[in-house]
Order: structure tokens, then sequence, then C-alpha cells
């Protein structure tokens, strides 16, 4: 999908198209714009009744703008006029701000991308049965069965879906057809927005190679830098290296997937159907909180992120028995602890006293920037016997330990 988050918005807010706009920070606050409205024109042009049928007609003056932003928050997503001042995804907000201080900001609506998400994946399965889920706005789909998929390379069944996917929605896609999965991810990304690409297996040296390496599916940032430090800058260069070469440098198992990549190979089948391993939640703070001075303020935010590991383990039909924590200090040093069930819960208060003892085994005297609940080993609801303890007693039951920090209380507990 386009620029998936903001196609969302610009639904809502069509008056904003052709403006650099971008998704992030903290959650939407519209009474905040309402009552921009309202103090504006106090005749009573705008109500709370009358506020969500209105929102195309609110003043583009009235939106908040990046200039000036203060805080942590990264962008999920940016209209395509705001990636031409060079932002992108994952992009602080106040580097944001200081590239496109014009740009507007707009908070995250997760409930509506998840409706838009659901509804362009049942179009895409009336028309291609064989879809492998990627996430909210990502989907892989084989063409090889279906009825015509194969005319003009392809092309005609990606128009039939970008046609389809827009009639019911008003949304964008770009489409890459490809013979495997990892040269149709790079082709997707060749002619956004609204593009269709095709990449034949003799199209490899003239589309493929020729580009930066980090487009491949699977090379990171440190993998690259570790490629640039070899000379090693384009894909075309990495196909010159030689297999002995690539595992000796890189691993066996990570050199021998590099060389394939290079060589357009990819042999993964299309996974109708795949059970997730782990569900989490995490925030970054505006400032950094510390355990004891601001307790209160962090065990709500504790408590906030295991009723939505819950509600999401609940909603989507799971349960898990191994429940973690993640923190991140003032410095970046991040941290992990999790720890293992009797049996399988999705309870939100049982997630928080498990997490809560991991937290027994964490420095907790720093000053903490970031702050994760995880739960994993992940199990469709219902097909585990319970087990013969519950889970409070199995907690009740765990006698104080002094951590490594001296620390025998559980900081965030407030019951």
């Amino acid at each position: 999908m386009d620029a998936f988050y903001a196609s969302c918005e610009l639904l809502r807010y069509p008056q904003l198209k052709g403006l650099p706009v971008v998704i992030g920070g903290g959650r939407r606050k519209e009474d905040d714009l309402l009552g921009k409205l309202q103090a504006a024109y106090p005749e009573g042009e705008w109500t709370a009744e009358t506020f969500a049928e209105r929102l195309d007609c609110i003043p583009v003056d009235f939106f908040p703008r990046l200039a000036g932003y203060t805080g942590r928050g990264v962008i999920t997503t940016a209209t395509y006029p705001a990636r031409q001042f060079g932002i992108g995804s994952a992009m602080g907000l106040m580097k944001a701000a200081k590239l496109c201080p014009q740009a507007i900001l707009l908070p995250v609506d997760f409930e509506r991308y998840r409706y838009f998400s659901h509804t362009f994946k049942s179009i895409i399965t009336d028309i291609a049965p064989l879809m492998q889920d990627r996430g909210v706005d990502e989907v892989y789909i084989d063409f090889t069965d279906v009825p015509g998929g194969q005319r003009e390379g392809g092309r005609v069944l990606a128009r039939l879906i970008q046609k389809s996917i827009f009639d019911a929605t008003g949304l964008t896609c770009s489409v890459g057809v490809a013979p495997n999965k990892l040269l149709a991810k790079m082709a997707s990304e060749f002619n956004k927005p609204k593009g269709i690409s095709i990449v034949h297996e003799a199209d490899l040296q003239n589309l493929i190679w020729p580009l930066a390496c980090r487009k491949i599916n699977g090379v990171g940032p440190k993998a690259d830098e570790k490629l640039q430090g070899f000379g090693i800058h384009t894909i075309g260069e990495l196909a010159a290296r030689d297999l002995p070469w690539l595992t000796e440098n890189f691993g066996k198992s990570y050199g021998a997937w590099l060389h394939d990549a290079a060589w357009g190979r990819d042999d993964r089948p299309i996974e109708t159907e795949s059970e997730p391993v782990s569900m989490s939640r995490e925030t970054t703070f505006e400032r950094d909180l510390h355990a004891v001075r601001d307790r209160m303020e962090l065990g709500a935010v504790f408590t906030r992120l295991c009723e939505q590991v819950a509600a999401d383990l609940q909603r989507k039909g799971y349960e898990g028995k191994t429940i973690g924590i993640k923190l991140r200090y003032d410095n970046f040093q991040a941290v992990t602890r999790d720890q293992s069930l009797p049996g399988y819960t999705a309870d939100a208060k049982h997630i928080r006293q498990v997490a809560g003892q991991c937290l027994k085994r964490v420095d907790l005297s720093r000053r903490l920037r970031l702050l994760g609940v995880r739960v994993g080993s992940l199990v469709k609801a219902g097909t585990v016997p319970a087990p013969g303890a519950t889970y409070s007693e199995a907690i009740a039951n765990t006698p104080p330990q002094v951590n490594d920090h001296g620390q025998t209380e559980l900081l965030f507990f407030d019951d």
C-alpha cells in the first residue's frame, strides 16, 4: 500500500492532499482540534455532535505543524510530498521538523488502519486466494494458478487488484511482479505510488544489480556497513563475490543467503497461514522517567501496556506462557528480561504480575527512556489444558528475591 497510514488519514481529511503530512507521535486528541475550532467560531458552528461529520471542512490552518515540535515521537509514515524533504518512516519528529517545519502532524489511529488493512486484504483474496500476510500494509500474492494471472506478464491482474482496492477504499497500492518473493518485494518499490513493475529473470543485471545492497529485504544497517567496508555497495558488486568468500566473512548460513539473494534466487513459498511467535507493546517517553520519582506515571504506563498486550492476544485468539519486559535507559542501553509460566494466559492482571517480577531483575536506579511488555510462546486460546495451580497462586508463592541492584519490591505494583 502507498504511504498507508497517511493515505488512510487523507481519506478523512481530503483538504490535506498534496501537502506534506506526517503521521506519528501520540494518539489522536480530536477534542483539542474541536476546542480550537469552537474558540475561533464561537457562534456554535462546530459542535461535538457534528464534528465527525465535518472533518473535511476543517481549515488547513487549524492542523498542527511540525515547526517547534519537541519530544521523542517518531514518524510511522509520511505523504510523498513530505518525503521530498528527506522525511521517512522511523525518523524522529524533531529531526523531521528541521527538514520540513511546515509539514502537518497527525497522530496515529491504529483502529482505522486495521479496518482498511482488513478491507484491502479481503478484496485481494477474492481475486487471488493464495495470499501471504506481511503486516498491516503489505502482502505477497501467488498469481500462478489465477485465471488470467499470466496475461502481459501479470500486469493485467495487477491492474485489476489496484482498481478493485481503489474502487472499494479510495486507497492506492504499488505492485511488483516477479518469479519469487525476494524480487517482487524489490520491484514493488520501483514506481511508487500507484506503480506496477515487472521483473523477469533476464532483467536481473539491468534492474537489480545497480541497486544498493540495502534494497535487499534482509540486509540491515550492520550487514550493509560491513559490506561497504569490503567495497561492496551494489547488488551487482555483491554478486561478483564468490560463495566461499561470502561464507568466510559472513558465516555459512548468512553468506550463502547473500549469494543467493544477489543472484535473485529465492525458493520460499507463499505461506497462507503463519502463527505469531509473540506479541508486544512498548512506548518511548517524552522525557526520561525514574522508577521512584515518577513511580505513579510509570505504573500507569506499565499497566496500560499490559492491558494492550492482553487485548491484542484476546482479539487474535492467542495465549502465551513467556512474559517479558524491555527497558531502554537514558544512555540508549537496552535490557530485556523474561519469565515462563507453568501454563498459558492472556489475562492483563496475570501478565502484569509476571512482568512485575521481571522488573525485579533489572537496574531501576537509572532513568528510563522506553518501557515495553512482551508475551511469547504463543498458542491458540483453549488448545492447552489449564495448569494445576492458578497464575496468581504461582506468583503469590514466589518468595521475594533481592536482585543484583538490591531491589526487593515490585516498583510498579499498585495492587
